[in-house]
């Protein structure tokens, strides 16, 4: 079982990777400079991956500062639905997941 303070040092080193991507992505969207109708579509498609990119690191720092909360509060690794503990396995793929993988299928 890792140490919890390893799992913190994990998601913190994670969420400044997620924060950096962040902050490319919006330098991106700042650096368009398409000149015809064909770079703008292709443009257009690259923004496209570029905010499901945001949107997905955005949904997984949030999942992070949730999970930091919890071990503030000392509720890190038990599921939030039923209260087991959730597996160290589970938490090594997932650490911020909230839930036992009973439940994670229901959410």
């Amino acid at each position: 079982m890792k140490p919890l303070e390893t799992r913190r040092a994990e998601l913190l080193a994670r969420k400044a990777q997620l924060e950096t991507r962040m902050s490319q992505i919006s330098g991106e969207f700042e650096m368009h400079e398409a000149k015809d109708w064909e770079e703008m579509a292709t443009e257009r498609e690259g923004d496209e991956v570029l905010q499901d990119l945001g949107a997905a690191a955005r949904t997984e720092l949030r999942m992070i500062e949730a999970a930091l909360a919890r071990m503030d509060e000392g509720e890190y690794g038990y599921c939030v639905t039923c209260g087991a503990r959730i597996a160290e396995e589970r938490l090594d793929l997932i650490p911020a997941t909230p839930f036992c993988a009973a439940h994670a299928a229901h959410h």
